[in-house]
């Protein structure tokens, strides 16, 4: 089949990607092209581009409008390298002015695709203005210990909102997506912080490589060569991988199962956290046991543990499940003061 006497072809590549690295489809038409054009031919694409032999002309017109007119009037094969901020209004001056006898045809040609995470150097990038010169001044005068109230508190927020998503879909959707990109901004804020303090400084990178390590060192049955039956076989495995990684750190190991649980977490939380603990310890009917004894010698707070230990027995979490009421009595409560 004839190729039309002229092509336009806008060729639209992943800022997120290495310059250059591009589809097989989008360097035929690169080597195919007879006009080869670009806002600003020293962007890192077109750089690239003209590293490997391919003449491109920076574009006469600033205007959507005045580019849609010169790409339009070239005759031949021509291909349109896509600006990094996506060339707002290119495509419908192009719509506008594409001529009724004798159109070029137009593609839209994918040369490089975001990667899953992609979006994450994004978010980086942001980070990293805020908080150099000439950023944000509040970000800038911000430290671990300023920003820690933070972090509780967006990580309450977005348990909050995941418990909203299985109710419901669109704005519950937008909110959790919100709110757990406020905890990922603390995480970005203090790697970024880890960055400029301290002997021994950190950044996000260290952070996510320090992560995929551990992932992967406790996912042997997926990274590795052994076997598990179920999801209590992970978990003991996991429990385990983690004493190993302690003395193999020079750490003492842990004298009782409950060592190491916060003391900073909600109590609700925290006894389900001990209920769990004792549990895989073979103790979980020792107490049951002591959880009744206290209640018969009038300890408030055992009521609450045994109420703990019947939800977990029933396979509920207790704090989700107390949440879950609270919002149901405030709302309740709201509308019968209307």
């Amino acid at each position: 089949m004839d190729r039309p006497a002229r092509e336009l072809s806008l060729l639209l590549t992943s800022p997120r990607v290495a310059p250059g690295l591009l589809s097989a489809a989008a360097w035929q038409a690169l080597g195919a092209a007879d006009h080869v054009l670009a806002a600003d031919p020293s962007e890192p694409t077109p750089g690239a581009l003209a590293a490997a032999g391919v003449e491109v002309t920076r574009a006469g017109g600033g205007t959507p409008a005045q580019r849609a007119e010169e790409l339009l009037g070239l005759p031949g094969r021509v291909v349109w390298v896509g600006s990094p901020d996506g060339d707002p209004g290119l495509a419908e001056a192009l719509a506008v002015q594409l001529p009724e006898e004798d159109p070029p045809s137009l593609e839209l040609l994918v040369g490089s695709w975001d990667t899953p995470g992609s979006r994450l150097l994004d978010a980086v990038a942001v980070m990293d203005r805020l908080r150099s010169p000439g950023g944000c001044p509040w970000d800038a005068q911000q430290t671990h210990a300023s920003l820690t109230p933070y972090l509780v508190e967006e990580a309450h927020e977005a348990v909050e909102a995941l418990d909203h998503l299985d109710e419901a879909t669109g704005p519950a959707r937008e909110h959790a997506i919100e709110e757990l990109g406020d905890v990922l901004l603390q995480v970005l804020f203090h790697a970024r912080v880890g960055a400029e303090h301290g002997e021994e400084p950190f950044d996000v990178d260290d952070v996510a490589a320090g992560l995929v390590a551990k992932l992967v060192r406790r996912h042997p049955h997926v990274f590795g060569g052994s076997e598990v039956e179920g999801p209590d076989d992970v978990a003991r495995a996991w429990e385990q991988i983690k004493e190993q990684e302690r003395a193999d750190a020079g750490a003492a190991a842990r004298e009782h199962p409950l060592d190491g649980i916060p003391a900073g977490m909600p109590s609700l939380a925290r006894a389900a956290k001990v209920a769990s603990r004792l549990g895989r310890d073979g103790q979980g009917a020792w107490l049951d046991d002591a959880a009744a004894g206290l209640e018969t010698d009038g300890d408030a707070g055992a009521a609450l543990l045994r109420a703990v230990l019947d939800l977990r027995a029933r396979g509920v979490d207790p704090d989700r499940a107390l949440r879950h009421t609270l919002r149901t009595v405030e709302a309740a409560a709201r509308e019968r003061s209307r």
